[in-house]
């Protein structure tokens, strides 16, 4: 069995179990709406919301995202995708006339780092993109959102582990201000326009078909030289990490216990590890043995890089919902499923 085949039958059969069906016919539980759906997270949550029997439109402009996530969803008639960007309102509208009854915002910008040179990108892509989705929402009469946002919104002088009321927040990157604009702009739709919404603040997410992160980056630099692995900064960053199994199955729960008008959750796993770790763990999967493993310095990889996070999951666990992996053994798990999908070859 490959490792996305182990891990669809550990997670899928969970989550139809979970959602069962109340009568003798198939029928959707709802029609949602996933931006970024053909994306990484997003694409795991499709398998999810098929699993229990839902109705998915995805739109997607697949600048990165990967129709071959998503392309036995789509053969299947389960999932329709509109293929357009949710920076142009008349895309974000066609696919929001389509009887939607809850949305999942997870489009955005993948690439932190990117927002540094071209710096309106975060912008465009995020917070800009958020209010489409909201107006368009409002204009079609649908009222639930679940928006994903990131721990980054704390800052780094936040405590540790860092509690859903920490405030004020201060995010230090252009990616962390436009999550943190883009609850606002949630937030006051809730106010104003009697939306639902879940806000859910991601620890570091990794797992199967991811296309971007520290593990991603190491496989790929092991294959053009498996002599040599750099590491950017000190190799000391230390970090939550939650594997997107975990993820998706904490959003959907969470949903189905959190009640309120506004919900905001951490989700995260109970523990850190250092991209030292990462390091030697993706050499020990990839049996590079030789690899040197080389340190640029400085406390953190990049700028607007946060050198230690961790996230309170107390609020999570409360509604019944704990984690599958800690975090070594989701960047253990990863590491052998990017390896399965990018090769050293």
């Amino acid at each position: 069995m490959n490792c996305l085949n182990a891990y669809q039958s550990r997670h899928v059969q969970e989550v139809v179990n979970h959602f069962p069906y109340t009568s003798g016919f198939r029928r959707p539980i709802m029609r949602a709406l996933v931006t970024g759906g053909a994306g990484f997270i997003g694409s795991h949550l499709i398998d999810r919301l098929v699993a229990r029997g839902d109705d998915v439109v995805v739109i997607d402009n697949l600048s990165s995202g990967v129709l071959e996530f998503i392309q036995s969803h789509l053969d299947d008639g389960r999932v329709h995708l509109v293929e357009g960007d949710i920076r142009n309102p008349d895309d974000v509208d066609r696919a929001m006339a389509m009887e939607i009854d809850c949305v999942f915002h997870l489009a955005a910008n993948p690439d932190i780092r990117l927002g540094t040179r071209v710096t309106d990108t975060d912008l465009n892509q995020g917070t800009v993109a958020t209010y489409n989705v909201l107006e368009s929402m409002r204009l079609n009469g649908v009222k639930k959102i679940a928006f994903a946002s990131s721990s980054v919104v704390y800052g780094e002088d936040a405590p540790l582990p860092t509690p859903e009321d920490h405030g004020p927040c201060m995010p230090i990157s252009l990616y962390g201000a436009s999550k943190q604009a883009g609850e606002g702009l949630v937030s006051s739709w809730v106010g104003t326009f009697g939306l639902q919404a879940w806000i859910f603040r991601f620890a570091n997410i990794i797992g199967a078909r991811g296309t971007h992160g520290v593990i991603f980056d190491f496989i790929h630099k092991l294959k053009n030289d498996p002599s040599r692995l750099e590491v950017l900064g000190n190799g000391l960053q230390e970090k939550s990490y939650m594997e997107v199994g975990d993820c998706v199955d904490g959003i959907l729960h969470v949903m189905a216990n959190a009640d309120a008008p506004l919900n905001l959750f951490n989700l995260g796993s109970h523990d850190t590890a250092s991209v030292r770790r990462i390091a030697e763990l993706v050499v020990e999967v990839t049996q590079c043995h030789d690899a040197r493993i080389e340190y640029t310095g400085g406390d953190r990889g990049w700028a607007g890089d946060i050198p230690r996070a961790r996230l309170s999951i107390q609020k999570m666990l409360e509604t019944g919902f704990d984690v599958s992996m800690n975090s070594e053994d989701a960047i253990r798990h990863t590491a052998t499923c990017l390896l399965e999908e990018i090769g050293l070859e």
